[in-house]
């Protein structure tokens, strides 16, 4: 028997995976055993980095405060969190103490060792701290990821981890885990930081206790905690809810209710110039517009099985149409009503609406659908996660010896008009079934998914897995783009679907005069409208490329006298249906390139005595260069093409 140390000697080594299970370094373990190291910076090996300095945040806590009692602190994306019940919220000043205590605790280099336990003895170690007493008793029960239960109770055993003093071998702290952790405190080195404190409802319940949550983040150096802190940096200037306000793009007014935007002028027109070139995109590629209402029967619902797998996600009912005598006596009764969750149940019906023949599959039926999802109050995040949304929906039905080409067909569509928006970095995430959370068949399943991983692997890019994470219907590819600063965002999706053809009895005549019935396939280009307005907002921090910018050519005169001029040059542009006006503000000229500026507009023409004279005017861009006496057809036939082509244009144009 040996342990990991003594086969791994690199300091870049935090854990290994033995037989497939993570363990610590200092597991036993047989030559017998199929043994892999676990980098630091790996996926694995951050996780484990990360759920160790949230030990190291409760250590340091009680060590300040003994009478805050522990929560659970699992790993996050790109951190950590810990939750704690002390008798008063944490505060900033709070958290500078705690992270110097954190920092003596790193530089002690204390031990992480593992222990099994019973649950008796879990409960006589852990006797004070009741939120750990609770997760105990669901060992074996209903612990999971969702709420981060996991890293304390998961597995087939219980554990508690202590932390050793490496000199003396005396405890200095312990607590329940599943573990595993970084060998000694000292690998967290540098690399770490609290962010914030927030309350937090013990297992994400508003039934349970709010307890108070600390936020962190920890990296395998100070270097990449450095880099990271300088794209959240970047990310909160390029926040698509700061930038709306300062833009005057949209707004969610109280009057209305949480998660429902309207969208301003300038943010109408953006929207609108998203959604005009989707359908122009649609035509092109073989699509038939449609429309449906936003509410329904909730017998359409039921149908499609969206009441029974989508009912929390759906606004309340609405009970209509019951009519009654004089005497209050029910002689119709009502029905439910629905605001729609989903489209797709209305393009069944109209696939259903006559006999269909082989001939015209595939059918693409298209509609920008605004739907309705009763998203949980702590859910909603500014345009990405709303109440009322409008998707880019679209159905394609298919015959079997037409699926996988029209997958293929759809993702290449997928591509090439997000690159048309500015969004060319991507790779593919494979969505699969969730045992407990679907319809149909084993074998239907089976088929459907291995379908789209062909697709997938065929594009050339790489394919994530996401297991569990398919809707109750089918599989699903995803297409996962970065912006401009790295960050991931799910935009596109796939899905196709054996079960709702079946349940709608849709039916085609196929060509050896039989009756089949045809497969479905879900594809969201955009996502919602919403949502992809805000990607685009903060993929270009503001800075719209011509096409999309909502003001796109502003005039300023050097003195009033050069305004008229200015006015005839943007009349032409006018014509063009170029969006452009000239300034005949009473503010000076400097005043008037600095507003402009900062509202990001793309193109400035300024004009003077000399231009005037010339026929010409001066360009200044975003960046602050500019490009002096441009003849004013050049001028025009320049920005035309910029917004043809659709050209993110920030700098001088070569000459």
């Amino acid at each position: 028997m040996a342990d990991g140390f003594s086969r791994f000697t690199d300091r870049s080594i935090v854990a290994m995976r033995v037989n497939g299970e993570l363990r610590d370094l200092a597991a036993e373990i047989t030559d017998a055993d199929t043994v892999e190291p676990v980098a630091i910076d790996s996926e694995d090996g951050l996780g484990i980095l990360r759920h160790s300095a949230a030990h190291v945040l409760a250590q340091a806590v009680q060590r300040i405060n003994p009478e805050a009692r522990l929560g659970i602190g699992p790993p996050i994306t790109d951190g950590f969190y810990y939750d704690f019940d002390p008798a008063e919220p944490f505060t900033p000043e709070d958290l500078k103490a705690i992270s110097a205590e954190m920092q003596k605790i790193v530089k002690q280099g204390q031990r992480f060792v593992r222990r099994v336990v019973t649950e008796d003895e879990a409960r006589a170690e852990l006797a004070d701290e009741p939120y750990k007493l609770e997760l105990i008793g669901l060992k074996g029960g209903s612990a999971g990821d969702e709420n981060g239960e996991s890293v304390e109770v998961g597995g087939s055993e219980l554990t508690i981890y202590d932390n050793i003093d490496p000199k003396t071998g005396e405890l200095c702290w312990k607590d329940l885990c599943r573990g595993p952790h970084v060998p000694s405190t000292r690998m967290l080195g540098n690399g770490w930081a609290l962010m914030r404190s927030a309350g937090a409802y013990w297992r994400g319940s508003e039934k349970n206790p709010m307890l108070q949550r600390i936020y962190g983040t920890a990296w395998p150096s100070k270097d990449e905690l450095r880099a990271y802190q300088t794209r959240l940096e970047e990310a909160a200037k390029r926040d698509h809810r700061k930038l709306g306000v300062e833009l005057d793009l949209f707004s969610f007014p109280d009057e209305i209710g949480s998660g429902l935007a309207v969208f301003h002028p300038k943010g109408g027109i953006i929207r609108h110039e998203i959604e005009n070139f989707m359908r122009s995109e649609l035509l092109k590629n073989g699509y038939e517009v449609v429309n449906s209402p936003h509410i329904t029967k909730g017998t359409l619902f039921e149908t499609s099985q969206h009441l029974n797998w989508y009912k929390d996600g759906m606004f309340p009912a609405m009970h209509l149409d019951e009519q009654t005598d004089g005497d209050g006596n029910v002689v119709k009764p009502g029905q439910d009503y629905y605001l729609k969750p989903m489209n797709c149940p209305f393009h069944n019906l109209i696939f259903r609406a006559r006999a269909r023949s082989y001939r015209e599959l595939p059918l693409r039926l298209a509609e920008f659908g605004t739907v309705y999802r009763y998203e949980k109050s702590g859910t909603l995040s500014g345009l990405t996660r709303v109440r009322g949304l409008t998707q880019d929906d679209a159905h394609i039905y298919v015959t079997d010896e037409q699926v996988k080409d029209e997958i293929k067909r759809q993702l290449e569509f997928v591509f090439a008009t997000l690159r048309a928006y500015g969004l060319d970095d991507f790779y593919l995430e494979l969505s699969t079934r969730d045992p407990e959370k679907s319809v149909g068949s084993d074998e239907q399943w089976e088929i459907a998914t291995e379908t789209l991983r062909e697709v997938g692997e065929e594009s050339g890019l790489e394919l994530v897995a996401d297991p569990g994470g398919a809707a109750f219907y089918g599989p699903k590819i995803s297409v996962q783009a970065r912006d401009a600063i790295g960050r991931t965002w799910q935009l596109s999706t796939v899905q196709l679907d054996f079960n709702q053809p079946e349940l709608f009895e849709l039916e085609y005549a196929a060509a050896d005069g039989t009756r089949k019935q045809p497969i479905m396939i879900h594809r969201a280009l955009l996502g919602s409208v919403e949502r992809f307005f805000a990607i685009l907002l903060e993929h270009y921090a503001g800075a719209f490329p011509v096409w999309l910018s909502p003001m796109q050519v502003v005039g300023i005169p050097v003195a009033d006298q050069y305004g008229e001029y200015l006015d005839g040059v943007i009349a032409r542009l006018r014509e063009h249906g170029v969006r452009a006006e000239v300034d005949h503000s009473d503010d000076r000229m400097p005043k008037k390139i600095r507003t402009h500026t900062k509202a990001k507009i793309p193109f400035q023409l300024i004009a003077g005595e000399e231009d005037r004279a010339a026929g010409a005017v001066s360009f200044r861009f975003r960046d602050g260069t500019q490009l002096n006496g441009v003849p004013v057809d050049e001028a025009v036939e320049r920005i035309t093409a910029a917004i043809r082509s659709h050209e993110q244009v920030d700098t001088a144009w070569a000459e």
